[in-house]
């Protein structure tokens, strides 16, 4: 298993854990001001590159920011330099926490679903409790 500091990196190679989404790299921003609106953080992360897609989840029942927003970027490099040059930073009155929304399994991780053309047995698990 790869050394990971607190600042996120792994062995100085800056975010070489970081996994890229289906379409782009996607960071979450936390600590948002509950009156944060697309645009203020469409002009706080386009200064670091092309903003793909922003997405903030709001509460229904008041309609203010929940404190979250996932913001992709079509490069890594982009993403990267976004979350360097934002995570700490104070937005709007309040202290924001920027990283990378998704990470790379641990080198080794076996994957869950079986190979392509291959059946499932069941060995690789246990039986239910019912049928032990």
């Amino acid at each position: 298993m790869a050394d990971v500091d607190m600042a996120g990196e792994v062995n100085g190679a800056g975010h070489s854990w970081a996994a890229k989404s289906v379409e782009g790299w996607i960071i979450i921003v936390t600590g948002l001001n509950e009156e944060t609106t697309e645009e203020d953080l469409q002009d706080l992360f386009g200064d670091y590159g092309e903003v793909k897609n922003l997405s903030m989840a709001l509460n229904r029942r008041t309609g203010y920011v929940m404190g979250y927003a996932l913001i992709e970027f079509p490069e890594k490099e982009q993403a990267e330099k976004a979350v360097k040059g934002t995570d700490g930073t104070t937005f709007l009155e309040k202290t924001i926490k920027t990283d990378f929304a998704f990470s790379k399994a641990p080198s080794g991780a076996r994957s869950r679903a079986p190979a392509s053309g291959a059946r499932r047995t069941g060995r690789d698990r246990e039986a239910s409790p019912g049928r032990r």
